[in-house]
């Protein structure tokens, strides 16, 4: 039987889809090269707003419509988070939470035995959870690898479902995540991307820190380049920074969630930090690092903003330049506080305050892309393009088109995965343009 693994969501459950590919294949399943007609459909979902939840609904009634006679299984956050809801799973043979997701395998084959549904949520404990043992030899013919290092959340922010669905703070072993990069190392990856749900929480059960684990990482012999996934900001303290500085591997580009440069909106999110604190450190990791790249999240319309407390935010925004900005408006979630605070924004409002927010950050961009050109910057090569042209990041993850002459493609076609060093010549709308040196 063959099997098609579909991912909603973040880079965390691409890692988790990638350990259960991994784990499939072992099995004796055959990835699938149809995927609309696969015997085994398993839908990683995501539920950080309501309008996720929509979308994984919609995918199963497609899924099931297209492919009547295909298991369906469901995983992911929307079950852990709502179990006792089952009109969420209408449709879905198989039904594993976050912290079943090791009983995949074993689920498919009992489903194959007697085709009855099978829903299997265990719930999250609220302290002295284990880290689940997972690792990854593969990502999915990708250039750069995703490793989970850490799951969970402590904070509560006012607006976040994600500590329902995903329990309390827990970090892997340091010897299990040097084994697990050594086998992607040795299969080609020269890229790390280390991932976690509170990231910069890394080791707070074990004694360790996130600098702990970038050391791990930037040590194995093979890998040249490590950077991070999203991270909050006030854990970017100066012995923090100056430790991932002093790794030559370590990448800077840092993904700092922001949600609000407004105080007052960020005290109702339950946010740890001022907007004046996370200039702080958007000053701190300028100064210690070489042609740094910020990128970030921003939310409109957060219950309660007034247009005053709006308008701050985007100022505030708007003096960080970022290279980069996911803008999206609140949406409400239920069971979270913020579902319950007065003074709702309507969404006339919201969009409006969205396509602002986009106009602005779209400058940025332009501003940040044009601040590259005249550097030469060495690029890990992904991908070549029928039309022409190589493509890849740089250390600081600005995305870079290289012009080549499409007869002569043949001869570039074992440089993905490689470093060639390029000269940045000019920018458009989203990329940089560059020149093999």
């Amino acid at each position: 039987m063959n099997f098609n693994v579909i991912t909603l969501g973040c880079k965390v459950n691409q890692y988790e889809s990638q350990v259960m590919r991994e784990n499939l294949i072992q099995a004796g399943f055959m990835s699938s090269e149809e995927k609309e007609t696969a015997d085994i459909t398993v839908i990683n979902s995501c539920t950080v707003t309501s309008v996720s939840d929509s979308k994984n609904k919609k995918l199963i009634r497609r899924i099931r419509r297209e492919n009547p006679q295909g298991i369906i299984v469901l995983t992911g956050c929307m079950p852990q988070a709502f179990p006792e809801d089952t009109s969420l799973f209408e449709g879905c043979d198989i039904v594993l939470g976050n912290a079943s997701r090791k009983m995949l395998v074993p689920a498919v084959l009992n489903f194959l035995s007697d085709r009855r549904q099978i829903i299997d949520i265990t719930m999250h404990q609220n302290s002295g959870e284990a880290f689940e043992e997972m690792a990854i030899s593969d990502f999915d013919e990708r250039t750069r690898a995703f490793v989970k290092i850490e799951d969970g959340c402590n904070r509560f922010c006012s607006y976040c479902i994600i500590p329902y669905a995903r329990g309390r703070v827990r970090s892997k072993k340091l010897s299990q995540l040097k084994e697990e990069i050594e086998t992607l190392a040795e299969k080609g990856y020269k890229e790390v991307v280390l991932v976690g749900i509170n990231l910069c929480a890394f080791g707070q059960d074990t004694g360790n820190s996130l600098c702990d684990a970038v050391d791990v990482a930037c040590g194995v012999d093979g890998i040249e380049r490590v950077r991070l996934g999203s991270i909050e900001p006030e854990k970017m303290d100066r012995e923090t920074i100056s430790r991932l500085a002093s790794q030559k591997k370590f990448c800077p580009q840092f993904h700092l969630s922001l949600q609000s440069g407004c105080d007052e909106t960020l005290k109702r999110m339950n946010r740890h930090y001022t907007s004046k604190e996370y200039m702080e450190i958007v000053n701190n990791l300028s100064k210690a690092f070489d042609n740094p790249a910020f990128t970030t999240d921003v939310m409109v319309g957060f219950a309660g903003e007034t247009e005053e407390e709006f308008k701050k935010s985007l100022e505030f925004v708007k003096s960080v330049g970022f290279s980069k900005v996911h803008v999206f408006s609140y949406s409400r979630r239920k069971g979270t506080v913020a579902d319950k605070m007065p003074n709702q924004v309507s969404a006339q409002d919201k969009d409006r305050r969205s396509k602002i927010m986009i106009e602005e950050t779209d400058k940025s961009r332009l501003d940040f892309l044009a601040s590259q050109v005249g550097k030469t910057e060495p690029v890990l090569i992904e991908t070549i393009r029928r039309d022409g042209f190589l493509e890849g990041y740089t250390k600081n993850y600005t995305h870079v088109k290289i012009k080549i002459n499409k007869d002569e493609a043949g001869d570039f076609k074992n440089i993905c995965g490689t470093f060639s060093n390029v000269y940045i010549s000019g920018y458009e709308k989203d990329s940089c343009l560059g020149e093999l040196i």
